[in-house]
């Protein structure tokens, strides 16, 4: 089949060299505009758009694809299928229209469940067993279209959202490119998702990074490991921010917030047992272990981080 692959993030570029490599027409790559980044905050383009160009396709980068010139530019590259991972962007029904095979989706989560966003980071959150990844044809509605395969991914106890994902990632190219196929001669049948165990999975914020370290140890190690890489969980001590990488279980228990540092770890209560920091790192400082933080800050026992 003529494809046109749509993505915008890293995560995206596995399932792009897959979809460049296979048996199907690379025509073009539908990608979100330039952004500004780094020090000099200079215009940037995306890793799919960059890697697109290094494909020597097409590579085009709406405002937002509801803009006739775009619709006009995706339809004069005639895909029979758009692939999509991590776009970024709702996709109208004029825009679903275009390709008679329709928009395939790589969703990062064992659809019903976790759809929306922020898949992976949910699915860490909640404490489930297994994810996986899904291929479904784009509708309207968020993530609710028709299925077409899966494959599932076990979530391991110091997985964090960056290492799970990078495995969905590289196990759901193939996905996508199977399911291309499928559809390609016809073996591939469409299965309507249920509204049974449908879960929903929005963006995670700053905000929703914060501790509470009231919270049980089980819990907070699982929200540090959901937000690593980002947002990144986070904590205050003496009003200043400091970022928490993945923590681990530590014996005995302390008050919820409560600090000990001693000669090889350091330690925080929750709501059940305490918890042993990992790396740390305050405002414009480097990342740390949590050991050098608590010395430079000569902590003695009794602080608290809220």
């Amino acid at each position: 089949m003529r494809v046109v692959f749509a993505g915008t993030p890293e995560v995206a570029l596995p399932s792009l060299a897959a979809v460049a490599d296979s048996a199907h027409e690379l025509v073009g790559v539908v990608t979100r505009p330039d952004a500004p980044s780094g020090r000099g905050r200079r215009l940037t383009p995306s890793p799919v758009g960059e890697a697109g160009e290094a494909l020597g396709v097409p590579v085009l980068k709406p405002g937002h694809p509801r803009e006739p010139e775009f619709q006009d530019a995706l339809r004069a590259l005639a895909p029979e299928a758009c692939p999509v991972v991590a776009y970024g962007a709702l996709l109208p029904q004029s825009a679903l229209d275009i390709p008679p095979r329709g928009w395939v989706n790589l969703h990062f989560s064992l659809l019903p469940a976790w759809r929306g966003a922020a898949p992976v980071q949910h699915a860490l959150w909640a404490g489930d067993d297994v994810t996986g990844a899904t291929t479904f044809r784009v509708v309207k509605e968020l993530d609710a279209g028709p299925t077409y395969g899966l494959m599932t991914e076990t979530i391991r106890p110091d997985d964090t959202a960056g290492a799970l994902l990078g495995r969905l990632a590289e196990g759901g190219a193939g996905l996508l490119v199977a399911t291309l196929d499928g559809i390609a001669d016809g073996s591939l049948e469409e299965r309507p998702q249920t509204g049974d165990d449908v879960s929903f999975a929005p963006k995670i914020t700053v905000d929703d990074a914060r501790v509470d370290w009231s919270q049980a140890a089980a819990v907070v190690d699982r929200q540090v490991r959901a937000c690593t890489p980002a947002p990144g969980a986070w904590t205050t001590y003496a009003g200043e921010r400091v970022k928490l990488g993945p923590v681990t279980l530590a014996d005995g228990s302390l008050p919820p917030g409560e600090v000990v540092a001693g000669k090889t770890a350091v330690v925080v209560g929750t709501g059940t047992q305490a918890v042993r920091l990992g790396d740390v790192q305050a405002v414009g400082k480097r990342s740390m272990p949590a050991g050098d933080w608590a010395r430079g800050l000569r902590l003695r026992g009794g602080e608290v981080l809220q």
